[in-house]
């Protein structure tokens, strides 16, 4: 039974190392055929949902403190199944490990029920383009951990031009239909997370918080040309 191993890494840096080891992991089975590489992202995309449910929301863990993280799992045609009952996290920094342990075996009992649960983000409307594009963060709590690019089609259809998010992993999303069914822009969003998570691309930290600069600038921009325009006014 194969075993997925994080090694020594930084908190804020564990999905994309466990995202790289399983795809060297699963070289041969994805030639093989056996499992997609769209297949491999998304069931790590999984692990790390439960992981970040105990780090983040558990034990409180900052992203510099440094955690290692290994589990056995099974690779199934188009699947990956986790063996939670081997989930080994060690975390360095003052928390007992009676702590983590109890934390762990509370949060694994649940494992089923927080991958199949989607996340419950909240978005918030920041701006528009010159060519009407509308502008959100998205939010996890009182966190801010995405951003994204909507047009709007018509009365029934959004069009997410482009995003990304942070957390729990590092995404990017594109080019993404839906439909609204007389719900606000934001209501659609939050109500859609499972779509952005199957067709995401799972990418670095750095390249999601590029993305997220990219689309909050062009806010800040549309914000800074309106002060101008008034201040000429006056």
């Amino acid at each position: 039974m194969p075993t997925l191993r994080s090694g020594l890494v930084i908190a804020g840096a564990y999905a994309d190392k466990l995202r790289r080891t399983a795809f060297a992991q699963l070289k041969s089975a994805i030639k093989d055929g056996v499992i997609k590489a769209n297949e491999v992202a998304y069931y790590v995309a999984q692990l790390n949902k439960v992981l970040y449910r105990i780090f983040v929301d558990e034990l409180k863990v900052d992203k510099g403190d440094v955690v290692r993280i290994t589990i056995d799992y099974d690779v199934k045609p188009g699947a990956i199944e986790w063996k939670f009952d081997t989930l080994k996290i060690e975390v360095f920094k003052r928390v007992p490990d009676e702590e983590v342990e109890k934390v762990v075996k509370n949060v694994v009992e649940k494992a089923t029920t927080i991958m199949e649960a989607a996340v419950q983000y909240t978005f918030e409307k920041i701006g528009e383009t010159e060519d009407g594009d509308l502008l959100y963060i998205m939010k996890l709590d009182d966190r801010e951990v995405g951003a994204f690019e909507v047009v709007p089609i018509n009365e029934e259809m959004i069009y997410v031009k482009k995003g990304a998010a942070l957390e729990p992993n590092p995404i990017i999303v594109e080019k993404i239909k839906i439909m609204t069914e007389g719900r606000s822009v934001d209501e659609a969003l939050k109500e859609n997370i499972e779509e952005f998570t199957r067709n995401a691309r799972y990418v670095s930290r750095e390249e999601a918080e590029r993305i997220i600069d990219y689309i909050k600038k062009r806010a800040v921009g549309i914000t800074e040309k309106a002060a101008e325009a008034k201040e000429a006014e006056e």
